[in-house]
């Protein structure tokens, strides 16, 4: 008989475990700090409401390890839900019995615990992806369908990025093998023997709707095998956004999520974030504008600053902003640089390898028509070509474009010179539009400063 493993689950109990730990701890040295060891606040009853109303967080916001692939923005998302919740259901609880203490207190607490509960979640993240990195608690998953340019196969490649993320595909069905597609087994007239004679946790499927025979006939398989079964839907590479399922009577239905920037309070939030850092970046600006400026103008003749025409938000376009790094010549607003360019000047080669060019676009940002986290904005001949080629391009322009961004964070900046390239860009572009959210920005801002420290090969 087939075993699957029984261990596990136990993963996610250790950490919730360690959960309450940390709450405890952090209750305890606050309580320390602050003298309250003799007040009624360091006293059992508070203790035990202090761990029951974490229990009640853990249940109704279901625990961060349940989850087997979380980014670090979302968990910093879900860190401020749980503290947020646990403070509210705690001081009412606590209130009961009057043992609230000053507000002092209180914020010195949740200060301590949010701090030391992102800490923690952070390295569990990563400590479980090293130990699936390593082949344990995994998940056995076949996937079925969709063809070579399809959603299984891009569900595919997605889980072969990251081994972290614990699964193992065992099995690939289709109507023939693709390149560079591990583990073919055949089409999904073979997906029962190998379901007889395999350990399979999850199926994930991708077989087009119109399919409704071999649709409903993989399901039956995956429900007489106790296997997981997940429904892949055929969308677009470029739609990315989170759909949530609702029905009407047994009628399920798909309702997509509008777009994050949409909402007015997390578009003043975006736009306060760039008002607060341009604000401090361009009063210190004196400190490297004039030194660089200096180089510009001894570097070879003409303008401090490189001013072109690029498409903005909505496809509007406006001027960027950009410590010349290049001679003057009647190819920059058509020409794209390249690695070798004989237009750069050596003190433009190395303000294009540290991006210290790009600073005055800080300027863009505090006017409105930038922010610092976005799309690149791209010439507008290039908007007007890559619009016609690429599906999809122009929703990168549904927000404001940026200094840097997630495309540039994930290897894809400097030039496109092959066609693929500015496709996973709007893809990544794309994703981002669909996927904002504050702990992101604050994310990609923090990645491009260690790029820029370390050096990013993709700089020209």
């Amino acid at each position: 008989m087939k075993t699957r493993g029984r261990y596990g689950h136990f993963i996610r109990w250790i950490f919730i475990v360690i959960d309450f730990i940390v709450l405890n701890a952090s209750y305890f040295l606050v309580c320390y700090w602050t003298n309250q060891q003799h007040e009624p606040f360091f006293g059992k009853q508070v203790w035990l409401i202090l761990n029951l109303a974490f229990g009640i967080v853990v249940y109704v916001l279901s625990s961060l390890h349940d989850k087997r692939v979380v980014y670090i923005d979302r968990v910093l998302i879900h860190l401020v839900k749980n503290v947020l919740l646990h403070m509210v259901v705690f001081l009412m609880l606590v209130s009961f019995i009057d043992a609230l203490p000053s507000w002092r207190v209180i914020v010195t607490l949740y200060v301590v615990f949010a701090a030391a509960l992102a800490l923690w979640w952070i390295i569990s993240r990563k400590l479980l992806k090293w130990y699936r990195s390593k082949g344990y608690n995994y998940r056995r998953i076949a996937i079925i369908g969709g063809g070579s340019s399809g959603a299984g196969v891009r569900l595919i490649r997605q889980l072969m990025e990251d081994q972290g993320y614990g699964y193992h595909i065992v099995g690939f069905f289709d109507e023939e093998p693709i390149k560079d597609i591990p583990n073919y087994k055949g089409g999904i007239g073979e997906l029962e023997n190998f379901i007889n004679e395999n350990i399979i946790d999850e199926i994930y499927c991708a077989v087009p709707e119109n399919e409704k025979n071999e649709l409903q006939h993989i399901i039956n398989l995956a429900e007489r095998n106790a296997i997981d079964f997940f429904y892949v839907p055929q969308f677009s590479k470029y739609i990315s956004r989170r759909f949530e399922i609702d029905t009407f009577g047994s009628v399920p239905v798909m309702s997509i999520h509008p777009l994050p920037l949409n909402n007015p309070l997390n578009k003043a939030a975006k736009r306060a974030l760039d008002l607060v850092v341009s604000s401090i970046v361009l009063l210190l600006s004196p400190i490297l504008f004039l030194p660089i400026a200096i180089g510009v103008k001894l570097s070879s003749p003409g303008p401090v600053f490189f001013r072109q025409e690029r498409t903005g938000y909505r496809g509007k376009s406006f001027k960027c902003l950009k410590f010349r790094s290049m001679r003057v010549n009647d190819e920059s607003d058509s020409l794209q640089a390249t690695k070798d360019d004989p237009r750069k000047t050596k003190f433009g080669n190395l303000l294009r390898k540290t991006s210290l060019d790009e600073l005055p676009q800080f300027i863009n940002v505090f006017k409105g028509e930038m922010s610092i986290v976005g799309p690149r904005p791209h010439m507008v001949q290039q908007t007007q070509e890559y619009s016609e080629l690429i599906d999809k391009y122009m929703l990168r322009h549904t927000i404001k474009p940026g200094i840097t961004g997630w495309a540039q964070v994930n290897g894809f900046r400097g030039p496109t010179d092959e066609l693929w390239k500015m496709e996973r860009r709007v893809e990544l572009d794309v994703w981002y539009a669909e996927n904002w959210n504050f702990m992101l920005d604050i994310k990609i801002m923090f990645l491009t400063v260690i790029n820029a420290i370390l050096g990013d090969k993709n700089a020209l």
